[in-house]
């Protein structure tokens, strides 16, 4: 029957239907900054739902893009006194390490908004054609009174938007803009910042529009699925779907998936606070194996606590997993595999997929069953979920002392 998964703009869980080629874009990371297990969780659940949908038969092409010029880039390689390409640079080999440790699917393409300016400013082009934009002093708005269904993704009212746009990077209080929820597409660049000209005036691209161009130029102009953590629902993918619209006439996506954010003992985690949880001390410590079972324990759409003894529950686990994928026979191994697919199906139900590989390892570790395919059997769901059972392990997975 395929996959079915929330789609926010919508409300509810409907069917996911791609065709042969699913296409698919994930927000990626500003990187100035390491991996922490907010990321880690969000590029997990999109991992299972390209293997799952390879399961199915589908090629997909999975796009990850690289916000590698912004405010918050640009403000830590300032405070740093390092250029900000070279600090991009050091933190995606940092990231790809962490992603490759928990062996997360690579993207088919990883596109830079630094790669993109010349698709920016035609992007930019065709809305001012369209009469979405205005400029003031150098900066480059788009009119939200001019597209009838901003604030449709999301649904919500004018008053959370001004609150999540102050919060989220928007600035509400600009008096260039006509509109509170107005938002940059290009502006000008400050006197240390890159600048690139434009027929708007020299400066540097919006947030909002770079992922729309990336986006565009890797899969089209409508892609099947787009997501990111559910921080990104307004502004920024709010805003992505309305300038990305109404420049082309088309929707920017059939579907918007949304994963929560992970907080630490009690408290949201933040770079203020101090209390990221940062994958690759993670890793020093437990087998990433370990992490992805740990973070499975949880849907995907439900924020959670972060606690340290997470992890305990998981390494047993993951032993005893290990153990029984190395006994000869036991229980037939076909129903773990239906129900594992059933569940990453039922909107990525991952606690009962993990439950489903648990039952089917207590049970060849029990000596119940005499099936020579239990194993292997077992081996294959857990593969499901990314978690590899066999003697040989990729080198990034190896404990780091």
């Amino acid at each position: 029957m395929g996959m079915r998964l929330y789609d926010t703009a919508r409300g509810e869980v409907v069917p996911f239907e791609p065709g042969p080629t699913a296409s698919i874009y994930v927000c990626g990371i500003t990187p100035y900054d390491a991996t922490h297990l907010g990321h880690a969780f969000t590029y997990l659940t999109f991992d299972l739902v390209v293997r799952r949908l390879e399961d199915l038969g589908h090629e997909v092409r999975m796009i990850r893009n690289v916000t590698d010029v912004d405010d918050s880039i640009l403000g830590k390689a300032r405070e740093l006194d390092v250029d900000y390409l070279d600090l991009a640079a050091r933190e995606m080999d940092l990231f790809h390490a962490d992603l490759a440790a928990l062996d997360l699917r690579p993207a088919t393409a990883e596109p830079t908004a630094t790669g993109s300016i010349d698709g920016i400013l035609d992007l930019i082009g065709r809305l001012e054609a369209n009469g979405h934009t205005y400029t003031v002093d150098g900066n480059t708005f788009f009119d939200v009174s001019t597209w009838d269904g901003f604030g449709s993704l999301t649904g919500l009212d004018e008053a959370t938007m001004l609150e999540y746009a102050a919060e989220r990077g928007g600035h509400p209080d600009d008096p260039r803009q006509r509109n509170p929820l107005d938002f940059v597409l290009w502006q000008a660049s400050a006197k240390d910042e890159p600048s690139w000209d434009s027929p708007f005036g020299p400066g540097r691209p919006g947030w909002h529009i770079e992922c729309s161009t990336m986006a565009m130029a890797e899969l089209g102009e409508t892609i099947d699925l787009h997501g990111g953590g559910d921080d990104l629902t307004f502004p920024h993918h709010e805003c992505e779907a309305a300038q990305s619209w109404a420049a082309t006439g088309a929707p920017l996506a059939r579907h918007w998936m949304h994963v929560g954010m992970v907080a630490y003992e009690g408290t949201k985690m933040s770079k203020s606070l101090g209390n990221l949880v940062f994958v690759r001390n993670l890793r020093r410590m437990h087998d990433p194996r370990a992490i992805r079972l740990a973070l499975m324990a949880h849907h995907y759409r439900d924020g959670f606590e972060w606690f340290d003894y997470n992890i305990d529950d998981a390494i047993t686990r993951l032993d005893r997993l290990i153990a029984a994928a190395r006994r000869a026979k036991g229980p037939n191994p076909a129903p773990t595999l239906a129900a594992v697919r059933a569940a990453l199906d039922d909107d990525l139900d991952t606690a009962t997929a993990r439950q489903a590989i648990d039952l089917l390892a207590g049970g060849i570790l029990s000596g119940s069953g005499d099936d020579p395919t239990a194993a292997s059997g077992l081996a294959t769901a857990a593969a499901l979920l990314g978690v590899r059972l066999d003697a040989t392990l990729p080198e990034s997975w190896v404990r780091t002392t």
